[in-house]
């Protein structure tokens, strides 16, 4: 065990053990003052009478009368049990159905302030019937019903008597029991209400309502427990602390309340949860020392079956609960024990966790034995049932250790998210690296591409254009104004490749109004005019630099054969839009030509020229050629295929 998680045990320990002592001190001392006039009575004569049967306690009684033969005795009043000698006469005494009936008779002398309410306290009062309570021979108070019902002896007797009462003589007890069961009575206490009370009330609250208020608090956090078991049914250690917490709340049942059940069943219930405790600790520090422990956890789940069915009621095996409890406790606590030190022995070098539950778990077998001594007269009635503070020492082990996991749990929680920003963090960085290189290479390739595309263009026309004119002029066979013309068309090509290298975003209207202002100046410097009727079309989003130079050279070409071939006056460039596509259409009023003799033809390498590059684009073009002029058509496609 850690040096933190020891000091929270030792402290959550001390806490519960530093407020029984104060608990204690405030029975003995509270009250106290000068000219005390409270009576200490501590002698006591003691009578026992056989019944046939549970009866109504009469309204009166006269202890001269009752017979027998009265026996001193000192309070506390503890007499001896045979256990063997009343587990073994159990049966018969219960199909007999008879009763016994102790008297205990309390002299009382010295001083009573008459002024002053009165009351009558006593700090426990053991039977399994009904107890009734005289006052100078009048019935004053009464528990429960007739028959052999559960009282609970962690209630202290507290009896208030009327201001200006008769001074109290003789206090008479009546206590019906089972037979070879026995009573007990502790040393009772006469005087002021006012001054009593206080002793009543702090010993009700240290051996009921505190021991209540823990139980629930760990029973609460039991069932917290089992509805995170629902959400997470892979982790059984949840569901064990809920059984854990169920069978402490059922076992200190009997410490603070009184049902009206019969005895019997309520034994048998808080008799057998003690083993189910037993089990469930015993699951729970298998879970902590990870041994399966076959051979201990079948003799323990065999011996819990079989005690449960030996005790029911409705079987009668073992007869008259209340009388074989006493027998069947060693057997919970030998269980106890041996499950301690075997996982004990299992944890003590491996888990801090175990070992922590087997100091705990020793720590309630103590507790639970010094009740079976109280209870069984072997020890003073008036000390404490340190049994009900099994629950708050489970309580305080078993959440020591839901706290360190919920601690470690945070703890690995925050370790998790640190190495998770430090590999988000470093793979951040592996992909902004790896993306700059990217960006590089994409930059490299594009760069290196369309220097490839221009050399290609420029290679396939301008290179192509000078090299044909610069082999005519040295022949001579090429006149002055062909040269010119020439040299006007590769000064028009070069314009041309430098305009597709300008982004147009999918623009059709954007890269032929480019095309106008390049070829404007020059039909009119030729006398041709030119009509534009270029309207709103569709965006392209596939038009590329190399595809938009693809249009201007096909558009290019088809206007540069108008003037070159047609002797025209006027081109018309309109634009349409169908579902077919985008439609440029370039009409003339000159000359027509014969289609197929000019592809067929030399000289129709041009024409050839833009049904490839059409193709290029997955689109097509059309010449319909008569007297009156020709219409090109270029049909593009509205999205790439």
């Amino acid at each position: 065990m850690n040096t933190r998680t020891a000091r929270l045990a030792g402290g959550l320990l001390a806490i519960l053990s530093c407020a029984v002592l104060v608990a204690a001190a405030l029975l003995y001392l509270g009250g106290g003052h000068a000219g005390d006039t409270r009576i200490h009575l501590t002698r006591a004569s003691w009578l026992q009478q056989e019944a046939e049967a549970f009866t109504t306690p009469p309204q009166s009684v006269s202890s001269a009368f009752l017979a027998g033969e009265w026996q001193s005795v000192e309070l506390p009043f503890r007499p001896r049990i045979a256990l063997l000698r009343q587990a073994a006469s159990g049966r018969a005494d219960e199909q007999a159905q008879h009763v016994r009936v102790s008297w205990i008779r309390v002299d009382v002398t010295g001083p009573q302030q008459g002024a002053e309410a009165l009351a009558i306290y006593g700090a426990r009062i053991k039977t399994d019937g009904t107890v009734a309570v005289y006052i100078n021979g009048r019935l004053a108070h009464r528990s429960q019903q007739n028959g052999p019902l559960y009282n609970s002896t962690r209630t202290p007797l507290w009896i208030t008597l009327e201001p200006g009462q008769a001074p109290v003589k003789e206090i008479l007890l009546r206590l019906e029991h089972t037979p070879r069961s026995q009573v007990a009575l502790s040393s009772l206490w006469l005087g002021p209400a006012d001054v009593l009370r206080q002793a009543f009330l702090v010993r009700e609250w240290v051996q009921k309502e505190l021991p209540a208020l823990l139980s629930s608090a760990f029973m609460a956090v039991g069932l917290f427990a089992l509805f995170v078991w629902f959400r997470r049914p892979q982790d059984i250690a949840y569901l064990l602390f809920f059984n854990l917490s169920a069978t402490c709340f059922l076992r200190g049942l009997h410490f603070y309340v009184s049902l009206p059940i019969a005895n019997n069943w309520f034994a048998w219930l808080t008799v057998n949860s003690l083993f189910w405790l037993v089990l469930a600790v015993h699951f729970f520090l298998r879970q902590l020392h990870h041994r399966p422990l076959k051979w201990l956890t079948r003799s323990l789940v065999g011996i819990t079956a079989l005690i449960g069915v030996l005790t029911t009621p409705v079987l009668a095996v073992l007869p008259n609960m209340p009388t074989v409890t006493p027998m069947i406790y060693p057997v919970a606590a030998l269980m106890c024990l041996i499950a301690s030190f075997v996982a004990g022995f299992l944890s003590w070098k491996h888990s801090s966790e175990g070992r922590l539950v087997v100091v705990g778990l020793l720590l309630c077998i103590g507790m639970g034995m010094t009740d079976w001594l109280l209870q069984n007269n072997f020890i003073s009635v008036e000390g404490f049932y340190m049994g009900a503070y099994m629950p708050a020492v489970c309580f305080a082990t078993f959440g020591v250790l839901l706290y360190r996991r919920y601690v470690s749990a945070i703890a690995e929680v925050e370790q998790a998210n640190v190495r998770l920003a430090e590999r988000l963090k470093a793979r951040e960085a592996e992909l902004e690296a790896s993306h700059r290189r990217l960006r590089e290479s994409e930059l490299r390739q594009t760069i290196s591409d369309e220097r490839q595309r221009l050399m290609q263009d420029m290679h396939d026309g301008l290179g192509s254009s000078l090299i044909g004119a610069i082999r005519s002029v040295e022949h001579g066979k090429i006149s002055g104004d062909r040269v010119a013309q020439i040299l006007k068309d590769c000064l028009d090509d070069l314009k041309l490749t430098i305009d597709s290298m300008e982004p147009v975003d999918a623009d059709l209207l954007l890269l032929l109004a480019t095309l106008r202002f390049r070829l404007e100046p020059r039909l009119e410097g030729s006398g041709v005019r030119l009509i534009w009727e270029v309207r709103e079309v569709p965006t392209l989003e596939w038009l590329t630099p190399s595809s938009a130079l693809h249009i201007l050279r096909i558009v290019q070409e088809s206007i540069a054969n108008i003037l070159r071939h047609t002797r025209a006056t006027e081109i018309r460039v309109a634009t349409s839009a169908h579902e077919e596509g985008i439609q440029i259409s370039i009409a003339d009023n000159g000359a027509g030509f014969d289609l197929a003799a000019a592809l067929a033809s030399g000289s129709g390498r041009g024409l050839q020229n833009q049904q490839r590059r059409a193709a290029a684009l997955n689109g097509s073009v059309v010449w319909d050629s008569r007297a009156a002029g020709t219409t090109f058509t270029l049909l593009l496609p509205l999205q790439a295929n």
